[in-house]
């Protein structure tokens, strides 16, 4: 309906509801040249695998893990709202949620204390109601899904710091407390795997190496944040961080006329801006002699 009143003509935009089989159906027709998906990594490994049968180019913006990386002299106060938002946002149905928030040791402990204080103040709701901060998951099965990575994550020994259960009150809906978990390991599932839910994951370290280290210690790398009052290390870290977005003192700032897409298996290509416009179009050449019979130009 908005094309139409934008005056885009019928039959440019159409859209075919039907999950994945209409979507496997795309993706193998001939006369489809070009595929774009927003998905998950698994989803996007197999339209990439059907779109070769016909060299079909492809743009895939798919899953993240992003780090939300916060020195010691970062303005704190700014930094806790900012991770609460990059992580929260949509109760964490965000694929560049910055769920790692990666924190220097020497102010850890009162990041932690802070991060956890705010996630309980938010209000949990329905998203109808103008009082509600967070709003549900999106169905039953991932509301399970999140269920499972806070149970896995206790058992692997990560400290709960906030939330980790249904909301007081909420028995119908799928809706889950905004859950913190502090001393996170890198090797602990909730620290490797994207979640897609309300879970954020605190990891400290130690210095600006060992948060490049981390950072990009992941199979992701759509984006990242970074805090800090120092202009050189903010910039040496974006340069250093291996993700397509980087923010620096800020989270899920986002334009359309800048391009977003991800590193390694979040993605290939780019959507946004002028390269996502590009992406749907092929160069051409036109080569020709207009010059007048028995007229040669050397």
């Amino acid at each position: 309906e908005i094309c139409q009143e934008a005056g885009v003509p019928e039959g440019v935009v159409n859209v075919v509801p039907g999950g994945d089989e209409a979507g496997a159906a795309l993706v193998a027709h001939p006369g489809v040249p070009k595929i774009s998906l927003t998905g998950e990594v698994e989803t996007g490994r197999k339209v990439m695998a059907a779109a070769a049968a016909h060299l079909k180019r492809v743009t895939l913006e798919l899953g993240g893990k992003s780090p939300n990386i916060v020195f010691e002299d970062a303005p704190l106060e700014q930094a806790v709202e900012g991770a609460l938002f990059g992580v929260f946002l949509n109760a964490g149905q965000v694929c560049q949620a910055g769920t790692r928030i990666l924190v220097q040791r020497s102010i850890y402990g009162e990041f932690v204390e802070r991060l956890a204080a705010r996630a309980a103040q938010l209000r949990i709701g329905p998203g109808s109601d103008p009082e509600t901060d967070v709003g549900p998951v999106i169905s039953a099965e991932q509301l399970e899904k999140v269920r499972r990575y806070v149970k896995r994550g206790q058992e692997e020994g990560a400290r709960l710091v906030a939330g980790g259960r249904r909301p007081a009150g909420l028995e119908r809906g799928y809706f889950h407390e905004l859950t913190v978990f502090a001393d996170v390991q890198p090797a602990m599932g909730i620290a490797r795997e994207e979640i897609f839910g309300p879970v954020a994951a605190v990891i400290p370290f130690h210095g600006e190496p060992d948060a490049v280290r981390l950072a990009n210690e992941t199979i992701y790398g759509l984006a990242a944040g970074v805090w800090t009052k120092d202009v050189k290390r903010a910039l040496r870290m974006a340069r250093a961080v291996r993700a397509g977005t980087v923010w620096l003192n800020s989270y899920q700032l986002l334009s359309p006329t800048v391009p977003f897409g991800g590193f390694k298996a979040s993605g290939v290509g780019r959507q946004l801006g002028r390269q996502a416009v590009e992406a749907f179009l092929e160069t051409k050449t036109v080569i020709a002699d207009l010059t007048e019979p028995g007229i040669r130009y050397f």
